[in-house]
């Protein structure tokens, strides 16, 4: 999850066409899972905005990733 986030970020801020079927599909995707943290805080830059409210999302779910992977190895 936090990969396709973070891929979202890498493209905007590339500047990636946003026409292009691979490049809408990462969007929707990125744009479903960090739905709850995008609108988080507000920023004047467009790009600020990006980074800051999918990149909270990215790393929450690296974090709770590494939770449940560490819970699980214990076991």
């Amino acid at each position: 999850m936090a990969f396709v986030i973070a891929l979202w970020i890498l493209l905007y801020l590339l500047d990636a066409n946003q026409g292009n079927a691979l490049v809408d599909f990462i969007h929707d995707a990125a744009s479903w899972l960090a739905g709850w943290s995008y609108d988080l805080f507000t920023f004047t830059r467009e790009w600020v905005q990006v980074v800051v409210g999918y990149g909270i999302a990215a790393v929450a779910y690296l974090v709770i990733g590494h939770a449940v992977a560490g819970r699980l190895y214990r076991r």
